[in-house]
């Protein structure tokens, strides 16, 4: 009897066991689909609300050409130019539409670059070769930070290949005997550039569809050395100062303020307004952050985006002045 009574109880507490195991087993698989889905919803929410954070910025560009009424200057004091810190999106809504209790708060932050303030890799290429005018420009660009010429010849090299496939495959795309054309300049590994030398040359560089000039007004110092011939960085750093006493209405007006080197700058290759614009967007929902970078095109008084992907967050730094 003692023996059954023993057997018994084994039997018990083992079925208890049992039963726990399955009932926490249960519970998690119920607690993991409730997560996944709110994890989903929250990722959703973001999306839509990062949509319509880009299109309010495409708006404040559309305003900006609008108010200039034709004449067409940008520079670093407009609105579009000043970053927004890290906000709650509640205090962007009006009073009518009141932020219920028990709502996630909604925080947004972001910044506008002008893209034409840095140099283009596609203004290297001119009737399908190299120019040797612009690829002197790069030359002083990178004997400024240091970075190694040999991967400034391996892009010069592979580049022309590059655009040359993109625009004669049917599917605009490059073909499987040529180098891919890079749209963006984290892309320009492709073409023989290491992410060292990438990271230093983040804020200087961009990828734009067509060739652009530079925007004196919003150019970094590094960038307006390498652009004018005989301009070295201390002067450049002058410029800059210069600029932002009062920013230059016209080509000719910077010109007349920059003296002997300002006869050199010419209409191809320098301006005073742009036309493309790189977006910065971060949005955060509780745990849930989603991070977007775009690229603009504005067109008189149209803003058009031209692509729009998901990136790593960089902070903001100060404005480029």
């Amino acid at each position: 009897m003692k023996a059954q009574k023993g057997a018994a109880l084994l039997v018990a507490m083992l079925t208890v066991a049992l039963v726990a195991t399955l009932t926490s087993a249960a519970l998690w698989q119920q607690w993991r689909q409730v997560e996944i889905e709110s994890a989903e919803r929250s990722r959703s929410q973001t999306a839509w609300m990062m949509t319509g954070a880009m299109d309010w910025t495409r708006l404040i560009l559309q305003e900006d050409a609008r108010a200039q009424q034709g004449g067409m200057v940008d520079h670093l004091g407009e609105p579009w130019a000043l970053p927004v810190q890290e906000s709650k999106l509640s205090t962007f809504l009006s009073q009518d539409q009141k932020w219920q209790e028990g709502d996630a708060e909604v925080y947004l932050s972001g910044y506008i670059n002008d893209a034409q303030s840095r140099l283009n890799v596609r203004n290297l290429v001119d009737n399908g070769k190299i120019s040797v005018p612009e690829l002197a420009i790069w030359v002083r660009l990178f004997e400024r930070l240091s970075l190694p010429l040999s991967e400034l010849e391996s892009l010069a090299r592979q580049l022309p290949l590059a655009l040359t496939n993109a625009s004669t495959s049917p599917t605009g795309k490059s073909t499987a005997t040529g180098p891919l054309m890079p749209h963006r300049s984290a892309q320009l590994v492709w073409l023989g550039l290491s992410p060292r030398t990438l990271s230093v040359l983040d804020h200087f560089i961009t990828v734009l569809p067509e060739p652009t000039p530079i925007n004196l007004n919003t150019a970094p110092a590094e960038v307006l050395m390498a652009c004018v011939p005989g301009l070295d960085l201390a002067g450049a750093r002058q410029w800059v100062s210069q600029r932002e006493r009062a920013h230059w209405s016209s080509l000719d007006a910077a010109r007349q303020a920059l003296g002997t080197l300002g006869r050199r700058l010419d209409d191809k290759r320098h301006s005073v307004q742009s036309n493309y614009f790189e977006i910065h967007g971060r949005m955060r929902i509780d745990r849930v952050v989603q991070q977007e970078l775009a690229l603009v095109k504005r067109e008189g008084t149209q803003v058009r985006m031209l692509w729009r992907v998901r990136s790593p967050w960089i902070a903001p730094v100060a404005p480029l002045q």
